[in-house]
């Protein structure tokens, strides 16, 4: 009999892939979102239960965009879509049968400070202040509080997710306008990790039931700014690209409804947990990683 998942908000880049790549392991798939579709919906408690009750494993990856402005409205979207929706599935686990083994709750590597000194483990990985990592705490905490003693919860802190979507659109098509220079000072560094990797790491957490608390789920091989245009316009076969200022960053931002924090914070992840239990990364470097999306060769393999 096939194993069960459940992912909670399966629509969006990383959710459609994980989706894909479950079933091609021979996983049975539910999920809970806003969609029709979905086996049960968010505001619809008795259905998420029942589609929790008897799965082996729950991946939450639900929570909006961080691509905009932050402003009140935003605000209150981004911090309601990833502390209620957790409080849900909190309540819906609480009446389960059969509770999942393991709850992977979506949670932000953004969590820690601007660091350009050193990596941050999970150890001693300093947290940062602003709005971002407000919005971490909050829904680690979340997590924390659901009362689930037979569910082991790990909160995943998610570096820059690469793949055939995501962030990667938006650099690929500055690098073609021949604006993939490097942004800002250059030297903030770039933590990430290829979706294929993250999806492997969602497995080796749930089958590790020695892992508990927060897993960095990061490249052990960050890279700066600069070097990281390089390598997207490497990977294109763009020979140059115009470096954006920070102030130009600031005022396009704001043209395009974003937040500059996007790309001029300085996140460096170490996966210090995952590399001490034995990991394994399929995309340890960038170069690589790079080269396979332009490729397209997974994704070709999942269609």
């Amino acid at each position: 009999m096939p194993q069960t998942v459940v992912l909670a908000g399966a629509s969006g880049f990383i959710g459609s892939y994980f989706r894909q790549r479950f079933a091609a392991e021979g996983w049975q798939v539910r999920t809970v979102g806003r969609a029709a579709s979905a086996d049960a919906q968010w505001h619809d408690d008795g259905a998420i239960t029942k589609a929790l009750d008897g799965a082996e494993l729950l991946v939450n990856l639900a929570g909006r965009s961080v691509n905009c402005r932050y402003d009140a409205r935003h605000r209150r979207e981004i911090v309601d879509s990833r502390v209620l929706t957790t409080r849900a599935l909190g309540r819906a686990i609480a009446s389960c049968a059969t509770p999942p083994r393991t709850w992977i709750n979506s949670s932000t590597g953004t969590i820690y400070r601007h660091a350009e000194d050193h990596p941050q483990s999970e150890a001693d990985g300093e947290l940062g202040s602003g709005f971002s990592v407000d919005v971490a705490r909050a829904w680690e905490d979340e997590l924390a509080a659901s009362v689930v003693p037979e569910t082991r919860k790990i909160p995943l802190r998610i570096a820059i997710v690469l793949g055939a979507g995501g962030v990667m659109s938006p650099l690929r098509n500055l690098a073609r306008l021949g604006l993939g220079g490097h942004m800002g000072p250059g030297t903030q560094k770039f933590s990430w990790i290829h979706v294929e990797d993250l999806f492997h790491v969602v497995l080796f957490v749930h089958e590790h039931a020695e892992l508990t608390g927060p897993v960095n789920a990061a490249t052990p091989f960050a890279v700066d700014n600069r070097e990281l245009m390089g390598l997207v316009r490497q990977s294109m076969g763009v020979p140059f690209g115009i470096p954006t200022p920070a102030w130009l960053l600031e005022a396009g931002a704001v043209l395009i409804r974003t937040q500059t924090e996007l790309v001029l914070k300085s996140r460096w992840v170490e996966p210090r947990k995952l590399l001490d239990a034995g990991f394994d990364f399929q995309y340890p470097t960038l170069a690589g990683a790079l080269n396979e999306i332009a490729a397209g060769r997974h994704e070709r393999s999942l269609t």
